[in-house]
Formats: structure tokens, sequence, C-alpha cells
């Protein structure tokens, strides 16, 4: 038997209380119930990343938590990069690059090199490629992914010089 369960979700900031069920997985709550589209269901088994948020500073892989277990974390998806409507530098970098084609790939890479360049502020090739390892795409190769990691790096790195 599935119980409901009231619960509070930091999300990108912003608090939102939902009632979900028991067995229901944080993807689905953040798609269904808050309409935050960008987070996007992929494998649902964990073998993609396309469905990958920070948690406490932490990439997860929202299809395999329950939403229940993130209530009271917070949570960033990909709509809570933006800035007042300026882009992370992660996603300047991927669109100069070269590195979106479709796009279904490219929520979970951009908050997978968020928390790498936040514990890693000059990732090295082999750094990048070991934080991509669990993401798939099929559209770009992996090379100007790399190349788009490397150069917001670079940037981030730039502007705290200042």
């Amino acid at each position: 038997m599935t119980m409901e369960k009231v619960i509070t979700l930091n999300v990108n900031g912003k608090e939102y209380t939902a009632t979900v069920r028991t067995n229901e997985t944080l993807l689905q709550v953040i798609r269904e119930k808050l309409h935050l589209t960008g987070t996007k269901y992929g494998c649902g088994i964990g073998e993609c990343s396309a469905c990958t948020v920070i948690l406490d500073g932490r990439t997860v892989l929202s299809c395999q938590m329950l939403a229940v277990s993130a209530a009271g974390k917070k949570i960033l998806t990909i709509e809570g990069l933006d800035d007042g409507g300026k882009l992370h530098p992660v996603q300047e970098a991927f669109i100069d690059e070269g590195a979106v084609q479709c796009g279904f790939c490219t929520p979970g890479m951009v908050l997978t090199a968020v928390e790498l360049l936040q514990n890693n502020s000059s990732p090295s090739s082999r750094d990048i490629k070991e934080a991509l390892r669990g993401n798939m795409c099929r559209c770009t190769g992996y090379t100007n992914i790399e190349n788009a990691i490397m150069l917001s790096a670079q940037r981030i790195m730039q502007e705290k010089d200042k």
C-alpha cells in the first residue's frame, strides 16, 4: 500500500510544499508537481544522468532518489543556475564550444560540471572525464563538452582574479 506524505522541498532557493506518494521519485516531483522540466527523464534506472540535480552541494540522480528523502535538503536544478537572466559560466561555455546539440543530456552535464568546478577549480582532462563518466550523450561526443568545461573553469578563475 502506497502512502502519501506532505513534504517541503527547497528547490532553487524556493520552498515548495507537496503531497507525494512515499514511493515517488524526486524526478517525478520536480517535473510533475513543481513543473521544472529542465531535469530530464532518460533511462529511469540511473544509467544516463539526464536527471542529475545538485542536492546539498553534491550531484544525485533524481530518478534514483525518493522525494521524501530530499525533504529539508537544498536542491539545485538547471533552472536554478539562472542569475537574473544571465547564464552560468558553464552554460555559456557549453554554447560557445558547441557542446549542445539535442540538449537532452545538457542539464545533467552542466550540473555535473558545476559540481566538479566547485570542488576543483582547475580540473585536468582526466578529472573531467572521471566526473562525466556516468553522463551519456548520444549527439555531441564528449570532446566539445570537455572543452566547454575547461573553458568555463578558465572563465571562472578569470572572474575571481578581477
